[in-house]
């Protein structure tokens, strides 16, 4: 279905999404502004439930509309033409005010964007498990709203600017970091960047299936992980991976939950950097070194060893 459809069908919402000019009452129906949620993914698995099953989504939003084309609710039997004029005629007040109050990109680029941008922000930034004050519902909302009017592209580009300016500073502010604190710097950013994916994604779900998924032949996921691969691992992973391996050959200098989220984060964002140190990889993703031989069972016997001196010249015993 195209963005034209999806205008066509926009109304079905309810009057909650209709309370101004340009339907921006960001505060009323619905409970928008006082549902201020905490934890992102409960709202993640509503949002891909309601589109999947177009289902109400949460209060006040509108379901996705039928495969077919045709509004929920609207008579589709063909009962007589009087009759079907008579519903197409009676399709209720708020919807005929959404389909003829159109959100201009002026009105975009002053009254949405700006609150996206905000929220965007806040969920780039914000640390891992921390609890920030924005309601996701509404920014869902807009998204919806504009993807409606036929922004989508305007918002793709908009959205996709500013995540890679913000992976820009967070490229330079890890060229700047000394070496002892360079891997915990590295960590910190992907496990923040990847956080802020698992909010950001929802709630651009509309955008993603009606705009991305439907003209690109893309999914916005996987396009949000080639701007941190490109703009940030791509211009580290040389300096990183020489660091990872000295950490690797010096028991505890860095955690091994550190060790293991960058490692599996670097295979997620390019499975063939497992060639840069397969010994290292292998420790944390599964079949990536071939099978055992006989022949080389001495060397794994002298390996455990060496490992076990090594635990207890730092305190561990047996």
């Amino acid at each position: 279905m195209d963005e034209e459809s999806m205008e066509e069908e926009g109304g079905g919402g309810g009057e909650a999404m209709m309370d101004d000019q340009n339907h921006n009452n960001w505060g009323g129906g619905g409970g928008y502004g006082r549902q201020l949620l905490g934890p992102p993914a409960p709202l993640g698995d509503r949002l891909l439930r309601g589109a999947t099953a177009g289902a109400q989504v949460g209060p006040g939003l509108p379901a996705l509309p039928e495969a077919n084309g045709v509004l929920r609710g609207c008579d589709t039997a063909g009962k007589g033409g009087a009759g079907a004029i008579a519903a197409a005629i009676n399709i209720n007040a708020s919807t005929s005010k959404f389909l003829m109050n159109v959100i201009t990109i002026e009105d975009y680029k002053s009254t949405y964007w700006p609150k996206l941008d905000s929220a965007i922000d806040q969920l780039l930034t914000q640390s891992p498990g921390d609890y920030i004050p924005i309601s996701y519902e509404q920014i869902y909302s807009c998204v919806y709203k504009c993807v409606c009017q036929q922004h989508s592209e305007q918002m793709y580009s908009d959205l996709i600017k500013k995540i890679t300016n913000h992976l820009e500073r967070v490229s330079k502010e890890l060229q700047a970091s000394p070496p002892d604190l360079y891997i915990e710097r590295f960590n910190v950013a992907l496990g923040q960047y990847m956080g802020a994916l698992q909010s950001i994604v929802p709630l651009f779900i509309y955008m993603n299936k009606f705009y991305i998924e439907t003209k690109l032949n893309r999914d916005l996921k996987d396009d949000l992980i080639k701007l941190f691969t490109e703009h940030v691992a791509e211009k580290h992973i040389y300096n990183l991976m020489p660091l990872l391996l000295e950490a690797q050959s010096t028991p505890f200098q860095i955690t091994p939950s550190t060790m293991a989220n960058i490692v599996k984060g670097l295979y997620t964002l390019r499975p063939e950097w497992v060639q840069m140190a397969p010994a290292l990889f292998s420790k944390f993703i599964p079949n990536i070194l071939p099978p055992a031989v006989e022949s080389e069972l001495q060397e794994y016997a002298a390996q455990d060893q060496k490992l076990q001196r090594e635990l207890m010249q730092n305190g561990f015993t047996r």
